[in-house]
């Protein structure tokens, strides 16, 4: 990490201030073994590098500078997709820890997130740093762009937002609209945004980063990535395996953009957010949200991270793994652990291998993305809008044997066993 590029352990700046055995098979293997060979650093627990046990009460220890933009924001962060009406004093418990990066946009919970935020941040404006985003198409119209913006000011009760987001981009094609850059430009010559990116965590990521880091087209990336999706996690036990080649090439895009100046933050770190699978395997002050978390920090093409903070004992937790460089003592059992509990049922964001298996169209990884909100997030509501907004469901699956995506997962998920559920549950 280059000198300007490090962590820096000041108060927060204001937003104004700051610019396999034989007969096995692929899928048992997955489903019985974990990953031995981790790619992050490892230091025992009390490490200067690693986090200690969390503090009371808990606080942001680290504020990293995001690329190219000068701006300082908190290495563990807010999210805020299941913020809802009455919620306020979540978001003021997060802003008394040193939160000082809020991320919402104008689909989550229909638009209550940000008015939520407006509220709690009232007269705080200049302590906070905004993220906000909107679905730009490849048909959409700059004056529709501009409305959904004002929209989201309205909401947020302020006159400019420093990162505003084309959301969860699946398709190159979104990137070539030209009005999306006559609208960026618009917007900024206003006032009303500072900085510009893309968020996205499923499948085609990797091809959509490639495009806008090459043509040098975003300041800021939001992307789905935690340890389940990094191909050093799995590359000892798949050595044998032909499927190694397919791992995602997340890592590779993630160092592209941070060599490149773009601001790096991550989300979707926790592989499903199953904390209490492994409560009775956590010890003092290293729980698997901090194992999950110093993995992604110990990356340093990684700027910072977002999670979604609900309650007040959840960010404090959350917290403990601030200011992490490297994992601790007990972290890789936990990640093992966890990979063995639930991988089995777990899509890797950004790998793609299902694309075109299914003949009637049906996105196979959009549809696993809305079943983690509502089986590993427990959001059922927030489950069926996302669920709702596909532009192919997993109807077609109602009527098929399964057969054509019986294989079409690398890493072993019963794909034919998933989707049919999943929209009886969600439609």
């Amino acid at each position: 990490m280059a000198d300007d590029q490090r962590p820096d352990r000041d108060d927060p700046p204001t937003a104004t201030n700051a610019p396999g055995a034989a007969g096995t098979t692929r899928r048992s293997f997955v489903h019985r073994s974990a990953a031995v060979s981790l790619g992050a650093p490892l230091l025992p627990m009390g490490a200067n590098a690693a986090a200690p046990a969390v503090p009371q009460p808990a606080r942001v220890r680290t504020y990293r500078t995001l690329g190219k933009t000068g701006l300082k924001i908190a290495d563990i962060s807010f999210g805020s997709s299941r913020l809802r009406i009455g919620e306020e004093a979540v978001v003021q418990h997060a802003l008394d820890a040193g939160v000082n990066y809020f991320d919402t946009a104008e689909s989550y919970t229909d638009g209550d997130s940000e008015i939520v935020l407006g509220n709690a941040l009232k007269g705080k404006r200049d302590q906070v740093i905004l993220a906000s985003k909107q679905f730009s198409g490849r048909n959409s119209t700059q004056g529709q762009m501009m409305k959904d913006l004002e929209g989201s000011l309205r909401r947020l009760q302020t006159d400019h937002i420093e990162i505003y987001f084309n959301h969860a981009v699946n398709d190159v094609a979104r990137m070539q609209n030209d009005d999306w850059y006559e609208f960026i430009a618009k917007a900024k010559a206003q006032g009303k945004i500072q900085f510009t990116g893309i968020s996205g965590h499923a499948g085609r990521l990797v091809e959509n980063l490639d495009y806008v880091i090459d043509n040098k087209l975003v300041d800021v990336v939001l992307v789905g990535y935690n340890f389940g999706q990094d191909p050093k996690f799995y590359e000892s036990i798949t050595r044998s395996f032909d499927f190694v080649a397919t791992q995602p090439d997340l890592p590779r895009v993630l160092d592209k953009a941070h060599a490149a100046g773009i601001g790096v933050i991550a989300m979707k770190t926790l592989m499903g957010a199953r904390l209490n699978d492994l409560r009775q395997l956590e010890e003092a002050g290293n729980s698997f949200s901090q194992a999950a978390f110093r993995w992604t920090l110990s990356n340093p093409a990684v700027d910072a991270l977002i999670v979604s903070m609900t309650n007040a004992t959840q960010i404090d937790e959350y917290l403990g793994a601030s200011g992490a460089t490297a994992l601790a003592a007990n972290d890789l059992n936990l990640l093992r652990e966890y990979a063995v509990r639930n991988g089995a049922s777990y899509c890797k964001h950004a790998c793609d291998s299902c694309n075109s298996a299914c003949p009637y169209g049906v996105d196979i990884a959009e549809v696993l993305r809305t079943r983690m909100y509502a089986v590993d997030y427990q959001d059922l509501d927030f489950a069926r809008r996302e669920y709702a907004a596909l532009p192919a469901n997993a109807s077609p699956c109602l009527s098929c044997n399964g057969e054509p995506c019986q294989s079409a997962c690398p890493h072993g998920l019963a794909v034919d066993l998933l989707c049919a559920p999943t929209h009886r549950m969600l439609a």
